[in-house]
């Protein structure tokens, strides 16, 4: 293949590109083909919560539980969480934020697009909170706190029995201080029983055939539910048939047991420490799924301490702060499993898998705020910045024009064909894992990444004027201008890029979209610029420029060479 050969062949493949990104970044230039047209107009660029509106949800971080030296890094993680579930790659441009109302650790999640309040919410919470806890220490002081109020619980059921043998309305006093639901509402009374129809203590007094009817009972009647001040009413029939009408008001007694928080400490075991979970069944396949679940180094570690100092103890298992397994501890476990047993369906025992390896929350967060967000540009305004865009191309092109001329032209034509080009990967983006969504910040982003496309062919132009000064032909001047340019286009493009990729890996929300898709446009633009631009000036230059230099660009008498 001959020189001119393969300069039509690479020109073509420039006209070919141009043919297609435009059609696709505008479908309306191929109205009259209807299903060509049909297809292309289905593909939309993705638009950011500025731009086009969403859900903004504002979520309350419950860090009680987190040493404080490890606070920051527990809310970070639950950042990295959110943003992983609303974005995997992290370009779909959600804001997600940290920020704090008085004491409390406030996380801001902004979706653009999404309309239906619910639907977003069940995207950010569904994953479960899991951790495992081991019982507290009876000893403990939360434990001593118990004894406490009960023993001031027993004196305040003293008083109102000396109330009650006093004369004072019986039923009165129930209702005001019963903790018995059942009976409080009806002052008490508890109505005809036979033997052994309540707990062993509390019979034994109600039928004790010394204490008369219409009488209340001397001392406190204690039970496993609490402290009993108890009336007989009257009685009927007798032997077997004998029945009690009796009425009582409970002082109910309070222990770690009513309250599973309180019971079951924390262990620092918690779903960010799981590495993996899957679903297994017991005896080899047969019988109920379950979930087993594989921990990281720092869980494995954990759950061999935790299983040690628990050896024929219970340890629960606790999702959304609800206990759902409670296995006994046979032995120590240092392989870093567990299993999760609760008589699970397949289909609960997938979707559970499927939640938890989706990425757990590493603290619990609770929904504080929501509304949705209209576009906060507005049509008007998003015209009106547009027009404006417009208006500053087209200046740029008229300057590149008048003062370079011909080659001018054709980096007009590589602007636009650029333009075109980052047009159509926006809209294409949206059928791969790295969807892009445009807010404002990357429109700046882009506008940004044209001036750096206009910037290297000046270099390259000023280059090609310098070797046509020095006497040189067209070809070769065209040839060294690029070369020359090279070295130039390429630090400076490098070092934006090392900032867009600091900008990516540190950056959040409005941030990182900025940056991606300046480093985007920056790879774009180098590839317009120095590869495009580069195969049609070849193709179109030819001996009418060697008879008119002029029209490429504005002379340049040079003596000789800077560098020589």
């Amino acid at each position: 293949m001959n020189q001119i050969t393969k300069r039509r062949f690479h020109f073509s493949g420039v006209i070919l590109l141009g043919l297609i990104v435009g059609i696709i970044s505008y479908p309306q230039a191929v109205r009259f083909i209807p299903p060509v047209f049909n297809v292309l107009e289905k593909l939309k660029v993705n638009e950011g919560l500025d731009l086009q509106g969403g859900i903004h949800l504002e979520y309350s971080a419950d860090v009680s539980q987190v040493p404080s030296d490890k606070v920051g890094e527990a809310l970070s993680a639950v950042q990295a969480v959110i943003e992983r579930r609303v974005n995997a790659f992290g370009v779909g441009e959600p804001l997600v934020q940290m920020s704090r109302s008085g004491t409390e650790e406030r996380i801001i999640v902004e979706l653009p697009g999404i309309k239906d309040i619910e639907q977003a919410k069940k995207m950010i919470k569904e994953t479960p909170f899991l951790e495992f806890r081991e019982l507290a220490d009876p000893n403990s002081d939360v434990a001593k706190q118990f004894d406490t109020l009960n023993a001031e619980t027993k004196v305040t059921a003293q008083g109102i029995l000396d109330r009650a043998k006093k004369g004072e309305d019986f039923g009165a006093l129930a209702k005001e201080f019963s903790q018995d639901p059942g009976s409080k509402d009806k002052g008490g009374d508890l109505g005809f029983a036979k033997k052994g129809t309540y707990v062993p203590e509390f019979d034994a007094v109600l039928f004790d055939p010394n204490f008369k009817s219409g009488d209340v009972y001397p001392t406190l009647v204690e039970s496993q539910f609490g402290w009993h001040i108890i009336k007989k009413i009257e009685e009927r029939g007798e032997g077997d048939t004998l029945e009690v009408h009796g009425a009582h008001i409970l002082f109910a007694k309070r222990s770690i047991d009513q309250y599973p928080e309180l019971q079951w400490v924390v262990t620092g075991l918690t779903g960010k420490n799981l590495k993996s979970a899957s679903v297994d069944y017991r005896s080899q396949g047969v019988g109920s799924p379950q979930v087993a679940l594989q921990f990281d180094s720092e869980g494995t570690q954990l759950f061999a301490d935790i299983t040690k100092k628990n050896i024929g103890k219970p340890v629960a298992i606790f999702l959304d702060k609800e206990i759902i397994s409670q296995p006994t501890v046979q032995n120590e476990i240092v392989a870093g499993q567990a299993v999760i047993t609760g008589n699970f369906t397949m289909q609960q025992a997938n979707d559970l898998v499927k939640r938890l390896n989706e990425g757990a929350l590493p603290v619990p967060i609770t929904l504080v705020g929501q509304q949705s967000v209209d576009a906060s540009l507005g049509q008007d305004a998003l015209q009106k910045s547009l027009f404006a865009g417009l208006i500053g191309l087209g200046a740029v092109a008229l300057f590149m024009i008048l003062y370079y001329r011909f080659l001018g032209l054709i980096a007009v034509f590589a602007l636009l064909l650029y333009s075109a080009m980052l047009f159509t990967l926006f809209k294409l983006s949206a059928f791969t894992p790295f969807s892009i969504t445009v807010t404002l910040s990357g429109i700046a982003g882009f506008v940004l990444s044209i001036g750096m496309a206009v910037d290297a062919n000046v270099l390259i132009f000023e280059r090609t004027r310098e070797e046509l000064g020095y006497g040189k032909n067209v070809y070769k001047a065209l040839d060294e201008g690029f070369r020359r340019a090279w070295p130039s286009i390429r630090d400076g493009n490098y070092s934006t890029l090392i900032t867009t990729f600091i900008l990516i890996g540190s950056g959040t929300g409005f941030v990182k979209g900025f940056a991606i898709i300046l480093t985007i446009g920056i790879l774009l633009s180098m590839f317009t610029a120095v590869v495009l631009v580069r195969v049609t000036l070849r193709f179109l230059v030819s001996t009418w420029a060697e008879k008119h230099p002029w029209l490429l660009v504005p002379s340049k008498k040079v003596s000789k060479r800077d560098d020589e």
